[in-house]
């Protein structure tokens, strides 16, 4: 018998914060505990906010930007990102992505091929919440409404 497929609404998206970062609120939105070897994440960066510096030994990770605008580092490149903007970050690359607007979120879809534990990272970091400004932009950008 084929499993059955996991469904979520947004009221089951809960962000965390990864470490002390208060500045970037991660959701899990599939991995592993949904059976995918493929974590797929919201990420929210407050405006200025920004991840440290980090690699992943035998992850490509995949950054679609849905709203704001980012500096992307990745080793000794730099890329500015906006709205429809996707970069591909090659496994074992240091990298780190900055929020480059003052008064804006940036909002993110990332895919983690390979996981590597990204999504356990997540979800044992301190409970975040969505706001009102969070659902507006997922329900635009997902669904259009």
């Amino acid at each position: 018998m084929a499993a059955a497929p996991v469904v979520k609404s947004l009221a089951q998206i809960t962000p965390h914060y990864i470490g002390d970062n208060r500045t970037v609120r991660l959701a899990v939105l599939s991995g592993p505990a949904d059976g995918s070897s493929t974590t797929v994440v919201l990420e929210i960066w407050e405006p200025g906010g920004s991840q440290p510096d980090n690699s992943h030994e035998e992850s490509t990770e995949t950054f679609v930007v849905l709203k704001g605008t980012a500096r992307a580092h990745s080793d000794q490149h730099v890329a500015d990102l906006g709205p429809g903007d996707v970069i591909v970050l090659p496994a074992t690359s240091v990298h780190h992505i900055v929020n480059s607007s003052a008064t804006e979120r940036l909002y993110t879809i990332t895919v983690m091929e390979n996981d590597g534990g990204f999504a356990d990272l997540i979800l044992t970091g301190p409970e975040a919440a969505l706001d009102e400004d969070d659902a507006a932009v997922l329900n635009t950008v997902l669904v259009g409404a």
